[in-house]
């Protein structure tokens, strides 16, 4: 019968019968999926090998490798870089300034390990740090502060009082270096893939000996793209014009292959900006005759970023822009001057850029006046210098759209025949890497041979029956007859 509602509405379907109660004594089971496995990775196989032509010795661009220890491990930690108050570092090109402090500092607390960094947030040892969990404080040194820009005279030799401000460091900064265990990566994964079983570990496991690669060239100043190294060596640089240079370098990464482990190399081209004297980038960038025709809009574009060297003090700052007023205007724009402080209780002196270098540094410039100056400061408090005083450092980057000769220059010049080619990659010395040879590998100075096979040319089918053989890698088609002509309409469709 069904039931009726309290206040008589009308009648109410019945509820479903509570479930039913477990005995105390009975443990529910959970069953568990089963695992799904990831199937092996395997190289396709080949259908057999080739025979026709005729058998040759090739050199090839790789290195043999020779493993000796597939029983250690790498262990993978987790870097995270702060300044003194807590905020993260986002500056790149710190990151392996810091750790090489942590590592000269806390040598003891590491055990003495040397360590691969990647220059961003992951950290590979070749066995175990004492603790999962590290942090460590440091102190970068440097002394770049605009103080010492403004007080070193005529020649670069500081007086004095230039030489005790220089021991103590203006632009010090602290930086709170934190150190996570993440994963163990077995050398194993190695021999695996050699093997032709590929998984997550082997893949991790050659990443680590890359990245030893890319720390090895990093400590030899060398420009990093990616897996490709380019040295500060002007016999690698050619020239494609309007400012901008080719830079050759190698490439250079771990494979796996049918003969091993082996370490390939190759050449490698990138564009950087002409290292030099500013005023010259510019007037070679944009064509013009002298400093006082160039277009100051683009050169601010071009130049915003760039690293130069200032003189006499060799510091090194980063371009933000240009100055609005030219070295000698005398503007009532504060920012535009230096404020000198008098001896007593005299007012600042205000007096240009142009002036404080001449009449209180005593250095000549001898077309600066006339020009805007570059801003190496921030936006709120610039700093002024001279364009004149300015040099760009090498192995910069252009990362902008090549023209169209600068793209033709840029293949004719980097065309190598093979034996230049060969020399330039013996220069490379990884062997020499401690922490590869912790690895237990060694990497062989000669090339790795192959055996190839010569091709016989095919022949061509021409009129009357004939066949067309090739003498010296051409067919002649003198006296030839084609078996059969297209018609004009097919060959030229737009007519």
């Amino acid at each position: 019968m069904d039931s009726v509602d309290p206040d008589g509405s009308g009648p109410q379907e019945a509820l479903p019968p509570p479930p039913p109660v477990l005995p105390p004594d009975v443990v529910p089971v959970k069953l568990e999926e089963p695992a799904k496995k990831k199937p092996a990775r395997l190289p396709m196989a080949r259908r057999g090998m080739g025979s026709k032509g005729q058998k040759i010795q090739l050199l090839t661009n790789h290195f043999k490798v020779n493993v000796t220890n597939m029983e250690g491990q790498f262990y993978h930690y987790s870097v995270a870089l702060l300044y003194e108050d807590g905020r993260p570092v986002e500056a790149k090109g710190v990151g392996r300034k810091v750790l090489d402090k942590v590592q000269q500092t806390y040598s003891s607390e590491l055990s003495g390990k040397e360590f691969a960094y990647d220059g961003e947030k992951s950290l590979f040892t070749i066995g175990q740090l004492p603790l999962n969990k590290h942090e460590f404080t440091v102190v970068l040194e440097e002394v770049t502060s605009s103080r010492l820009i403004c007080r070193y005279h005529a020649g670069g030799s500081p007086n004095d009082t230039d030489r005790k401000r220089m021991r103590r460091p203006y632009n010090s900064k602290t930086f709170i270096v934190q150190i996570n265990f993440a994963a163990k990566i077995p050398m194993q994964a190695i021999a695996s893939a050699l093997k032709g079983v590929e998984t997550e570990s082997s893949q991790e496991a050659l990443r680590v000996l890359d990245i030893i690669l890319r720390q090895h060239a990093a400590k030899q100043g060398c420009l990093l793209v990616r897996q490709s190294f380019f040295h500060n060596d002007p016999k690698n640089f050619v020239e494609l014009g309007n400012g901008v240079l080719g830079c050759r370098g190698f490439h250079s990464s771990f494979r796996t292959t049918q003969g091993g482990l082996s370490l390939n190399i190759d050449v490698s081209t990138t564009m950087i900006i002409q290292p030099g004297p500013v005023i010259d980038f510019l007037i070679n960038n944009q064509g013009a005759r002298d400093p006082f025709s160039l277009d100051w809009a683009k050169a601010k574009r071009v130049l915003k970023n760039l690293r130069v060297k200032v003189s006499p003090t060799n510091q090194e700052y980063k371009i933000t822009g240009l100055s609005d007023q030219n070295c000698k205007d005398q503007c009532s724009l504060c920012f535009c001057r230096f404020q000198l402080k008098q001896k007593g209780d005299a007012e600042p002196l205000e007096i240009t850029v142009y002036d404080y270098f001449v009449n209180h540094r005593n250095i000549e410039l001898r077309y600066s006046g006339d020009l805007p100056c570059i801003n190496v400061g921030k936006p709120k408090r610039p700093t002024y210098i001279p364009l004149e005083l300015c040099t760009l450092v090498s192995l910069q980057r252009y990362t902008k759209a090549l023209t169209s000769f600068q793209r033709s220059s840029l293949v004719e010049k980097s065309r190598q025949k093979p034996q230049e080619r060969m020399a330039s990659l013996k220069t490379s010395r990884y062997d020499e890497e401690p922490l590869l040879r912790a690895c237990g590998l060694s990497i062989s100075n000669g090339f790795t041979q192959v055996e190839g096979r010569v091709l016989p040319a095919p022949k061509l089918k021409v009129g009357n029956g004939d066949d067309l053989f090739a003498r010296n890698g051409r067919w002649n088609f003198n006296n030839k007859v084609l078996v059969s002509m297209c018609s004009p309409f097919l060959l030229f469709p737009f007519l």
